[in-house]
């Protein structure tokens, strides 16, 4: 216990404060900038690169005001988010071939979780003001979000995920959409696998939707974005699904049923019955 207390009071010693008895001095920034810009290197920061990782961002003296750290950060962040989900989708494509659904399930899961955390992270930025994100935005040149490697990576993924999926889960044991969905249900290895796929796809899309109210927020919708073109093409984007045809099937199904049950159907409540 005393040797705890001891090394808190050295450490203590090296903590940044005002000048003790200097009536009214004031802390300087500069002095925490250049703790936080040079980082204590120990094992867990030299296993992680924390030195390479925290010079990735502009120097904090040159920011050009105090929300362009944050919001290259987040940016940074979802760049990274977006490599592991690619690494992760190039096995989820490996473990498919091999039809090993349980791993194949497990990681749709990861990408699940990465992409809801990926759009909850983006509220962080509703915190600018328009103003504020004006200034950044000047610091972009002609760059965009379109120009995300990691987005525009992923974009080329899902064909690859449907390949594969309709290789192993849908040729391979002969069955169809429709079988998997509603003649043949059994809830098996085709049909979780489909649904993990469709998960992926809304998860995608709430991102891209939950995108578009971020920019409606800070430079609202009906300007043009930094390549001149108008937003309408984001709000495409956020209308596009990656495998129609596990979303088709639930509307065929739907009006399948409504014709053999009839789409309008006796009320079940005294209410309507009464009517």
């Amino acid at each position: 216990m005393f040797k705890q207390k001891l090394r808190i009071l050295q450490e203590g010693k090296h903590a940044l404060r005002p000048k003790a008895g200097i009536k009214g001095t004031k802390m300087r920034k500069e002095d925490y900038y250049a703790r936080i810009e040079a980082p204590d290197m120990r094992d867990y920061g030299v296993y992680l690169q924390c030195d390479k990782l925290l010079a990735c961002q502009k120097p904090l003296s040159d920011m050009v005001n105090g929300d362009e750290l944050q919001f290259q950060i987040v940016h940074q962040v979802e760049e990274l988010w977006m490599k592991l989900i690619a690494y992760t989708l190039v096995d989820v494509i490996g473990f498919m071939e091999e039809h090993d659904t349980h791993r194949v399930v497990t990681l749709m899961g990861r990408v699940h979780r990465l992409m809801r955390m990926m759009t909850a992270q983006l509220d962080l930025l509703e915190t600018m003001s328009p103003r504020e994100y004006q200034q950044v935005r000047l610091q972009l040149g002609n760059g965009s979000g379109q120009e995300s490697p990691g987005f525009k990576f992923l974009l080329h993924m899902p064909p690859d995920l449907w390949r594969a999926f309709k290789a192993h889960y849908l040729d391979a044991p002969g069955l169809t959409i429709e079988d998997i969905y509603d003649g043949k249900y059994d809830h098996g290895d085709s049909y979780v696998v489909a649904e993990a796929l469709v998960e992926f796809d809304e998860l995608f899309q709430k991102f891209r939707a939950n995108h578009m109210y971020l920019i409606q927020r800070s430079i609202g919708l009906g300007s043009k974005s930094l390549k001149g073109r108008p937003v309408d093409l984001l709000q495409a984007g956020a209308r596009h699904r990656f495998f129609p045809e596990l979303w088709d099937i639930r509307a065929d199904m739907t009006d399948r049923w409504g014709g053999q049950y009839g789409v309008v159907r006796d009320s079940i409540s005294k209410h309507g019955a009464a009517e």
